[in-house]
């Protein structure tokens, strides 16, 4: 929504951008830092703010929210309770409320509630622990973020410990059809299971777009919640009984949140509601605190496997070819297919192109789907469950048949695939690089820009798509997934070529110039994706990779002339940039060599040799070691919502880590015939199923609960 004419230009040095709603207590601006970081800031209304009772609760909400830390909540990153107006910046995320989509498109059917209740049950496992009861939990306080629900506003929250209540006679605090009963008989005695209680009512209204309790106003609304059974018409079994539980009347009859989280697993049908973005080399997502040690989280059902192995280099756990003690519904069921199976819609059949046998394709997660390129490949869509191809490009995209064709998903936004495309006709003088823009369900091509690759490659990144753009001087052009439109345009260092990254709202570029095969004038681009604003700080160490944002600045490894004991890539040092361009470099205690992920607050390294190491990016100090067990790994990938890092090796073997402790949770057998050379595939993380992209075109979906399983072809 836009700024109102009376509304300030900005508040504690954070400029307002729009409105992203209003309330009883005040305004939630999106807002702007001087870093460029978007931030959602909560300023309490004038009138209140002079009211020592309200300013009392506000800043009750600062410390409730400061003490909670996790996966599935808004971190608050900065506030002033005393000032004029108190306000509070807290992370932007991204996405509509559930409210709002409930509203926009209806009822979520239950395939779709799967992820929203386990992250819900996972944010409030998170709030409780910090000693904390929300009291509001509702649709409006629950944004629903591409990597899962986060929990908003905690404005009437108080600490467990702090028994003092701030509800005047009279005076409703909370919003009726959530609330439980104790919360509108006695204030005083509300615990963590009235917020329970709130999650039953929440996910009945999210399933039957109405509440167990509605009635025509909120003091009839009020009195079904504390005398009347609810109305649970249009929930079916067994979630049903679930949910009749949390809404008991008395706090002892609801179930805590661990079997609550376990009943959500075992009742829920498994397509997740959205797709955990791709973590690569160079992203980084601020994680949640690992779980201690031997814990699992509600819903994982993962247990450990005997570290022994059987002759076929499967872990026990299961009979050969059965299934799990159990079970799991279709959905859950794993899968084995390639990329060259027939379509049901778009070009049937694979291409015919003349060239060696096929290399590891490349797949991005997005929503319950798996989108898939690679070299001699048109881009397809699988279905996530089932392994089927649902769609393959139009076979106009390749030309006429002759020379040679490639494609990479660079990622899917707003119902749109975006690829690059790269086709060669004759000599490598004819080689022509676009983007192209496909509708998701359909695979129906939108639009294509060709694109020169000289300065800069094209990336996803935010709500846009990046393009270099040679015209008068090297640029990048941000334009709209779905229609292309331009946003806006940002010029680049001349003379340099860019490496771009995006982490945490923004893009990075590390941008270089080279003489003489070494670097020179290196140098990081800061890229506001709401409107391009730029910002260059120069970098004065030009062997310096970028590999992602953490705790608010950026973090770059020095290599080491020596080589890692198999021929890995090595790193001496990590250099740490704030935002003003200053570093600090911590020379690390060993040179840790493979291939570098840095994601949930910690950098992993995989060595050919099978080892993965996890690093502290702040002091260089080693976390933890172990070997993985498979046959030179791909890159590390870290799994926030169940704290699991996983990667799989040249042979199609996976195996999951506990990301604190580094104990090995399981390994599966080997699913692919050894390439001989090169690294291992990636593991992608689609909510409760794992993808793993094979050499030949091959991909596999797998179930981390019951990892054992034998794939059936898609």
């Amino acid at each position: 929504m836009p700024l109102h004419s009376d509304d300030p230009k900005s508040i504690g040095g954070y400029r307002l951008l729009d409105r992203l709603g209003a309330g009883g207590m005040g305004v939630v601006f999106r807002a702007r830092a001087r870093s460029g970081r978007d931030v959602a800031l909560k300023v309490v209304h004038a009138q209140y703010a002079a009211d020592a009772v309200f300013r009392t609760r506000f800043r009750q909400e600062i410390a409730a929210v400061r003490k909670v830390s996790g996966a599935f909540t808004a971190p608050v990153l900065d506030a002033d309770p005393e000032a004029a107006r108190p306000w509070m910046a807290t992370q932007y995320v991204p996405g509509p409320s559930l409210a709002r989509r409930i509203r926009d498109r209806g009822a979520l059917p239950d395939t779709e509630l799967r992820g929203l209740a386990l992250g819900l049950v996972g944010a409030l496992r998170d709030i409780h622990r910090a000693g904390v009861v929300h009291r509001d939990l509702k649709p409006a306080n629950v944004l629903l973020a591409e990597d899962g629900p986060r929990v908003i506003d905690f404005g009437i929250s108080r600490a467990a410990e702090n028994h003092q209540t701030l509800t005047e006679t009279g005076q409703m605090i909370g919003t009726p059809p959530f609330m439980s009963p104790e919360q509108l008989v006695d204030a005083r005695a509300v615990g963590p299971a009235s917020d329970v209680f709130s999650l039953g009512a929440l996910l009945v209204y999210t399933v039957t777009g109405r509440g167990p309790f509605d009635a025509g106003s909120p003091y009839l609304t009020a009195y079904r919640v504390v005398h009347d059974a609810p109305v649970l018409d249009g929930v079916d079994e067994p979630l049903r009984g679930v949910l009749t539980r949390c809404l008991s009347k008395r706090p002892a009859d609801r179930p805590g949140l661990e079997e609550l989280g376990e009943d959500f697993a075992s009742v829920l049908p498994g397509r997740p509601t959205a797709d955990p973005p791709t973590v690569s080399l160079r992203h980084d997502r601020p994680g949640p605190r690992p779980l201690a040690p031997g814990r699992v989280r509600a819903g994982q059902r993962v247990r450990r496997q005997p570290e022994h192995e059987s002759r076929d280099g499967a872990d026990h756990g299961c009979p050969p070819g059965g299934d799990p003690a159990g079970g799991g519904d279709s959905d859950g069921r794993p899968w084995r297919t390639t990329v060259y199976e027939p379509a049901e819609r778009g070009a049937r059949q694979a291409l015919d192109l003349p060239g060696a046998e096929a290399p590891v394709p490349g797949c991005r997660v997005a929503g319950g789907a798996v989108y898939c390129g690679g070299d001699r490949t048109l881009p397809v869509r699988l279905d996530g469950r089932t392994g089927r191809t649902v769609w393959r490009a139009s076979a106009e995209l390749a030309g006429t048949g002759e020379g040679r064709y490639s494609s990479t998903v660079l990622g899917v936004r707003d119902e749109t695939v975006l690829v690059r495309q790269v086709v060669t006709r004759g000599s490598a003088d004819a080689e022509v690089t676009s983007v192209v823009a496909l509708d998701a369900a359909t695979g129906d091509r939108l639009w294509a820009r060709q694109v020169d690759e000289m300065s800069a490659p094209p990336a996803v990144a935010g709500d846009v798509v990046v393009l270099p753009d040679g015209g008068d001087g090297p640029s990048l052009t941000a334009r709209s997934p779905r229609t292309g439109a331009e946003r806006w345009t940002a010029p680049l260092p001349e003379g340099h070529s860019c490496g771009l990254t995006p982490a945490g709202g923004a893009l990075y570029l590390q941008c270089f110039a080279q003489q003489e095969g070494e670097r020179q004038d290196s140098l990081i681009v800061t890229l506001d994706l709401t409107d391009g604003t730029a910002r260059r700080l120069p970098l004065p160490t030009p062997d310096a990779d970028l590999v992602g944002a953490h705790d608010g600045g950026l973090i770059l490894l020095t290599e080491s002339p020596e080589r890692g004991p198999d021929g890995d890539t090595a790193y001496a040092e990590i250099v740490l940039m704030d935002r003003t361009g200053s570093t600090a470099r911590t020379k690390l205690p060993e040179a840790y060599h493979g291939r570098v992920t840095l994601a949930g607050g910690t950098l992993w390294f995989t060595s050919s040799g099978g080892e993965v190491t996890a690093v502290s990016p702040s002091s260089g100090a080693m976390l933890w070691r172990t070997r993985t067990g498979v046959r030179r790994p791909g890159p590390a990938r870290y799994d926030a919502r169940t704290r699991i890092v996983y990667t799989a090796g040249s042979d199609g073997r996976v195996a999951g880590f506990d990301a604190r402790t580094g104990d090995r949770l399981w390994r599966t057998a080997a699913r692919t015939e050894d390439e001989g050379s090169g690294e291992g595939p990636e593991v992608l993380v689609d909510g409760r199923r794992l993808v793993v992209v094979t050499a030949g075109g091959g991909v596999l979906g797998l179930d981390p609960e019951h990892p054992e399983r034998t794939p059936r072809s898609g």
